[in-house]
């Protein structure tokens, strides 16, 4: 459920954190109570299932948030592609499970690391730990994601290191000297600006 105006989170009960392997395969006809979208009134549209894949759509860096925490140690992996020329496949790992971008033209800052393949038009690819555009974000230009190909992200973290590869080749890496970690990073999401986007075969395994 959508907070009060001007809100920048949506109201969420303790679950249960993740402690074996978890899988989301999305073969079914709704997203049901494990997800929590932060999409807008009128917008829930942009996260759906449709044929056993969960496809994301104009959400507006308004994350789909899974309800249940994960471990800070984690193996986390799934498949992946775009419909669209300009790529942006993302997710936002470790963040609060609840906060989501309000404004559309300024840059936006999440409570999580952020891993986009293919941002902005397909330009640039970035890990990012919270601001897109910061600093200490790792990036790089090759490969762009092409258009319908399918994508298997492979996300490892030991405390304040985080390792990416894509198709069983290593991508990006970042070194946190200060690590996310506690009460208002322990989530994972998927999220999207304007792109359709698909992923599917969600397994998270806890180091």
């Amino acid at each position: 459920m959508i907070g009060l105006a001007g809100c920048t989170c949506v109201e969420i009960a303790p679950p249960h954190a993740i402690t074996a392997p978890f899988r989301d395969d999305f073969d079914r006809a709704e997203l049901g109570p494990g997800w929590r979208s932060t999409v807008e009134v009128g917008n829930e549209g942009a996260y759906r299932i449709v044929d056993g894949e969960l496809v994301a759509s104009g959400a507006y860096n308004h994350p789909l948030w899974l309800g249940r925490p994960i471990p800070r140690d984690a193996v986390i992996e799934f498949d992946c592609w775009s419909s669209s020329d300009d790529g942006d496949l993302k997710v936002e790992v470790w963040g609060d499970g609840k906060s989501f971008a309000t404004d559309r033209i300024g840059a936006y800052t999440s409570t999580s690391y952020n891993f986009i393949f293919g941002g902005w038009h397909n330009q640039i690819s970035t890990l990012a730990r919270m601001h897109e555009h910061g600093e200490d974000r790792q990036t790089r230009r090759a490969p762009r994601v092409d258009k319908g190909r399918r994508y298997h992200w492979r996300i490892v973290r030991r405390g304040g290191h985080l390792d990416w590869s894509i198709d069983g080749q290593p991508f990006l890496a970042f070194q946190d000297p200060a690590p996310l970690e506690g009460d208002g990073h322990r989530y994972f999401s998927f999220n999207d600006w304007e792109a359709e986007l698909h992923f599917d075969h969600l397994l998270i395994t806890p180091l």
